[in-house]
């Protein structure tokens, strides 16, 4: 039985060492936004998904913990995919990529503890990778524009 317990204590600290260094945390944020680039394929011209600077910073920020398919993991961090917390709020979720979140959450009926730190560093940037979940995984959930998120505070880090 201790053994058992020393195995489950020690994969709950690999997941909350894993999300706190391994999730993408404020470092610069590679990707340029907004996208309204135009790639050129074979000489025609093709509009850029509007969702690609999103889907680029959530590969690079926010994979590690809400993983490829956004359905998170069991217990540890939450899933993105049908959230009914980041439906239910646009706002709220572009404030959580810029400051991060340490307090206790409820994620379709299951509570989550696991501290997030702040993923992007400008309000585009979140935009960008919110609306790159509202539309991903799923999710139908329209989008957040810069306007609505004007007065989202970014925390000093």
């Amino acid at each position: 039985m201790k053994k058992l317990t020393f195995v489950a204590g020690s994969v709950a600290g690999i997941a909350l060492l894993t999300a706190m260094f391994g999730c993408g945390g404020g470092a610069e944020t590679k990707t340029q936004v907004p996208v309204e680039a135009v790639k050129t394929e074979a000489g025609v011209q093709v509009a850029e998904s509007p969702y690609a600077a999103g889907e680029k910073i959530y590969k690079e920020k926010c994979i590690v913990c809400h993983q490829a398919n956004g359905e998170g993991i069991p217990g540890a961090f939450p899933p993105l995919a049908q959230s009914d917390y980041l439906l239910a709020d646009k706002v709220r979720a572009v404030s959580q990529a810029l400051n991060g979140s340490s307090h206790e959450i409820v994620v379709n009926g299951k509570t989550y503890n696991a501290p997030m730190p702040p993923q992007v560093n400008t309000k585009e940037e979140a935009v960008a990778v919110i609306n790159y979940v509202l539309n991903s995984f799923g999710n139908n959930g329209g989008t957040v524009s810069l306007e609505e998120v004007k007065d989202v505070v970014i925390n000093p880090r």
